[in-house]
């Protein structure tokens, strides 16, 4: 493992059990990632791209290789500390958002630092903070259905951000969004990722992909190309 790669695949391969047929997702996979790089991660339909997010993410083992983050290999980890370091280093965005519909912006933001035992006020003082820097500071109070998809995934950004977390995954983050906010959302991956934020996204829009650093795309399980831009 190399102190250089803030994630590192070795020859990672996840396998599921489908009735009586094994179905393979990842095929001896290798890959390394630096703090701060912005990756797409693109492919067809069936190509591994959510299972190596789910990998990558911690919400899934690797049947067998190794998956270093940061300095630590996470293969083998319980489900336990797995949720603790998800809850501590990583950043989930989706394309559905998965925002809680009864509380407001601020407390939506305020989910991931309830989990990590944080203080009341301070966990109020972060959640506004970060409300601010995706640029819903007047809208607080408001629920997720009296905001737009676009400003919704904002809250869901600002959710992801509050833990400062080592590196952001976003899944289909502009899928839902009419071309106008999923631009808008775009620009705001830009400015986090000049700001030395990790990105990982997976998409199958190439305008998405485009604003990306390095384009890795798969297929059949394997890495097809990787290439920056």
């Amino acid at each position: 493992m190399s102190d250089a790669f803030i994630v590192q695949l070795e020859n990672v391969r996840k396998t599921y059990q489908l009735g009586l047929v094994v179905v393979e997702a990842l095929r001896g996979l290798s890959l390394a990632i630096e703090a701060g790089e912005y990756v797409s991660i693109m492919g067809p339909s069936g190509c591994g791209k959510s299972t190596l997010l789910n990998v990558l993410g911690c919400l899934d083992r690797p049947t067998s290789g190794r998956y270093y983050l940061g300095d630590e290999d996470v293969s083998a980890m319980d489900d336990d500390t797995l949720s603790a370091i998800r809850g501590a280093r990583l950043g989930f965005i989706f394309q559905s958002y998965n925002l809680i519909q009864q509380l407001t912006v601020v407390e939506n933001i305020e989910v991931p630092l309830y989990y990590q035992g944080c203080p009341e006020r301070e966990s109020y003082a972060l959640a506004v903070e970060f409300a601010d820097l995706v640029g819903l500071g007047d809208r607080l109070s408001h629920k997720p259905a009296e905001l737009s998809g676009g400003q919704q995934q904002r809250v869901a950004i600002a959710r992801a951000l509050v833990n400062e977390p080592l590196i952001l995954l976003a899944d289909e983050p502009t899928g839902n969004l009419d071309s106008s906010s999923g631009e808008e959302i775009m620009k705001l991956f830009d400015d986090l990722n000049e700001q030395g934020k990790t990105m990982i996204v997976v998409t199958h829009d190439p305008n998405t992909s485009g604003h990306a650093r390095r384009v890795i795309r798969l297929r059949d399980g394997q890495i097809e190309s990787d290439v920056r831009q």
